[in-house]
């Protein structure tokens, strides 16, 4: 009887003492999901995000500071350049991700906001429509995005350049904080600040402050934390210009490029706030607006760069009376040469639209 029971004992007890073992091992580890930022708008034009894990708890946004003319760079700001516009919140998600504006501008354009928060970022997704029946000169754009609790400054403070050892953009292709950034340039109709014009952007179309000489290799700008833990970053499609300005502020504005009766325009963009590899922000960067890179810029189609053009002489209304209807002829201008090389030039701010008449 003994061995059969040996037998019996043990079929019970080594079920029972794995059983036992397994409790006492360490539990799987929780699966974790970081929370989401949350949005929150107050009138007449500020965006708030807000999240548990961002450094200094909230971002504050003039969202939108000011809809712009075209020829803004040596213009009165208010005289010239700003077109008033009024916002109204459509709608605000339960859970404050998903918030739904709609801006009414001077004009008559109508732009449609859809602004979507997620753990570390938040997506814009705009449709700027004109309605009317004259061309709208909406040309560009400013989200103002206030930095100094996330860069860790006093907001209240007397030197207003305090954030800029933070605070990047992109030149040569390598991530560039402000104070390395050779020339500064420090003379304009209005003081301080900086503005980088990218190539596809008339240099007379930017934001009135001193205007740097070099020119950004993306559309991305941002700051690290006040730790250094964390940056935050933006970019837009299609942009008009980086600009680091008076109110700790960082922008990435986007531009409209003006819009003709009944025409509708898309843009989008993007703010992130990432653990600081900034390696993997490019990358994510680059995923997210393949159109900024430089394959993409580069060797634009003469058909591309004429829609630009058109844009800048309908805006500045220059007459070029040299250049054929047809883009894609080589023959150009008689007296600036053929239309790839013309339109480069003056897309990238190197020569100004031939006046012969």
């Amino acid at each position: 009887m003994r061995p059969i029971l040996r037998v019996t004992l043990s079929g019970v007890l080594v079920p029972l003492l794995i059983a036992m073992n397994a409790l006492a091992a360490d539990p799987p580890p929780a699966v974790t999901t970081a929370p989401s930022l949350t949005l929150a708008y107050e009138l007449p034009h500020m965006l708030v995000i807000r999240g548990p894990h961002l450094p200094g708890k909230e971002i504050r946004i003039n969202y939108l500071e000011a809809y712009c003319r075209a020829q803004s760079t040596e213009a009165d700001w208010v005289e010239h350049t700003v077109i008033p516009h009024r916002v109204e919140v459509v709608s605000m998600s339960d859970d404050h991700r998903i918030l739904r504006l709609r801006d009414t501008l001077a004009d008559g354009v109508t732009v449609a906001h859809v602004v979507t928060a997620g753990p570390d970022e938040v997506d814009f997704r705009l449709e700027a429509h004109n309605a009317g029946t004259k061309r709208s000169e909406a040309h560009w754009a400013q989200p103002c995005v206030r930095l100094d609790q996330f860069t860790g400054f006093d907001p209240k403070g007397q030197n207003i350049d305090d954030y800029l050892p933070k605070c990047f953009v992109v030149l040569d292709g390598q991530l560039t904080r402000m104070p390395d950034i050779q020339p500064w340039a420090t003379t304009a109709r209005y003081t301080p600040g900086q503005v980088w014009c990218p190539k596809h952007v008339p240099r007379s179309d930017v934001n009135p402050r001193p205007l740097s000489p070099l020119v950004p290799s993306n559309g991305l700008i941002g700051a690290f934390s006040a730790d250094d833990t964390t940056i935050f970053a933006t970019a837009w499609e299609p942009y008009q210009e980086l600009f680091q300005g008076v109110a700790r502020c960082l922008h990435s504005d986007f531009r409209l490029g003006g819009l003709q009766p009944g025409e509708i325009k898309k843009i989008r963009g993007k703010i992130y706030v990432v653990p600081a590899d900034a390696s993997k922000l490019i990358e994510r960067y680059d995923a997210d607006f393949p159109e900024h890179a430089p394959e993409a810029t580069a060797d634009a189609t003469p058909e591309h760069m004429a829609t630009r053009f058109a844009e800048w002489t309908q805006a500045v209304n220059v007459r070029h009376p040299h250049f054929s209807s047809d883009w894609k002829s080589k023959s150009g201008c008689l007296t600036c040469g053929p239309h790839s090389n013309r339109l480069r030039n003056v897309l990238q701010g190197r020569r100004k639209p031939c006046q012969a008449p």
